[in-house]
């Protein structure tokens, strides 16, 4: 980390700000009441509106703080970490893309950005011999011990019986209701979990990517014919990536982010994953970008645009179906999944890992050339 990334800018101070435009270079604010440092998500005002920004560095030295606007509001969101934004500076100029609308990649949902309110979510009181457990009940006790803090109409959802019985709980005693700011999401992956018995082959496949979660950048070729394992292959290396509050993302093609592939992550890991695609709704949207920026969503798996999320301890990155041309964009801000993931885990020094029953003209150039393992 740079040490200017923690270098708090008091009132007065002048900052520069990238604004989700499409102008070549952040513009300068003077900086309210609340500090920020580099990498605070700021609200700025920008002509007759109001625009969320990311400070990027210290503003014009020669520029007096009294001619500048003042940061209208300093989001309570985690700060972009150093490789995020070295990640969006580098995208910018590989892509002769303004750096505001591929830092817009990153924070994509605005709602996320708004101050947290409290909730009340619903926790297991301690057990009384003088219980009465009925079915329903029972189904709300199960329920608890399996998913992260919710409300009450959540719970009850979940427990398959009606907001009453919730209720009835909390006035026994038997539940309690707390307020929390950030109720957890996602809750973590079972990593100790067994995986189902590994083929010699695979099983020297899943070493090697094991191993290349411990050490620094490398990019591995996971080939193999449909079929064949390759997921349960490479589940080795996000179990080991995600120790130690780690984070991994699996990017995917949109159409392949099935039930299929998502009922065998849960099988394997005793939760779902972080799912992130464009037919979330708003508020999962919202929710799902606030625990990733924060660290609590330990494993996700996305279509392509999930690469830009500011994961602020990312560990590896597994794209799954590297050949699919749906991992290229090319309206706005054109790219390659594929090959910005390679650049992402160069920046983050992690591995990558790029799998296919097909591999791409490009990947096996690479695998021959030895700059990529396989």
């Amino acid at each position: 980390m740079n040490a200017n990334d923690s270098q708090k800018f008091l009132s007065g101070s002048v900052v520069a700000v990238i604004v989700p435009v499409g102008v070549p270079t952040p513009y300068d604010y003077q900086v309210g009441e609340v500090p920020v440092q580099i990498g605070s998500i700021v609200r700025v005002p920008l002509g007759s509106r109001s625009v969320w920004g990311v400070v990027w560095s210290a503003g014009s030295a020669d520029l007096e703080a009294s001619r500048v606007k003042v940061i209208a509001e300093v989001s309570d969101a985690p700060p972009l970490c150093p490789v995020a934004r070295s990640f969006i500076d580098w995208v910018s100029a590989y892509t002769l893309s303004a750096p505001g609308l591929v830092m817009k990649m990153a924070i994509p949902v605005r709602e996320a950005l708004d101050e947290q309110k409290g909730v009340s979510v619903v926790k297991r009181a301690p057990p009384h011999p003088s219980w009465r457990l009925t079915v329903g009940r029972q189904r709300v006790i199960e329920a608890i011990e399996r998913v992260p803090p919710m409300g009450v109409t959540d719970l009850a959802r979940e427990s398959g019986v009606g907001p009453a019985v919730v209720r009835q709980m909390i006035a026994a005693n038997m539940l309690v209701l707390e307020q929390t700011s950030h109720p957890a999401k996602f809750r973590p992956p079972d990593l100790d979990r067994p995986g189902p018995v590994l083929s010699e082959d695979q099983t020297r496949a899943a070493a090697a990517l094991c191993q290349a979660v411990t050490s620094e950048f490398s990019v591995t070729l996971l080939d193999g014919v449909t079929g064949s394992g390759k997921t349960e292959v490479y589940f080795e290396a996000v179990a080991r990536a995600a120790k130690d509050q780690g984070q991994v993302l699996v990017l995917l093609p949109e159409i392949a982010l099935s039930a299929q592939w998502l009922e065998r992550f849960l099988r394997r890991f005793g939760v779902p994953p972080a799912v992130w695609h464009s037919d979330l709704t708003p508020a999962l949207r919202r929710d799902t970008w606030r625990c990733i920026a924060s660290g609590e969503a330990r494993v996700v798996v996305g279509a392509r645009s999930a690469l830009f999320l500011p994961f602020p301890n990312l560990r590896l990155i597994v794209v799954d179906e590297e050949h699919d041309g749906a991992f290229k964009q090319e309206d706005g801000v054109c790219y390659n999944a594929r090959d910005m993931a390679v650049v992402r885990a160069k920046l983050g020094e992690i591995p990558v890992v790029l799998a296919s029953a097909t591999p791409s003209l490009e990947t096996l150039v690479n695998v021959s050339a030895g700059k990529y393992a396989a």
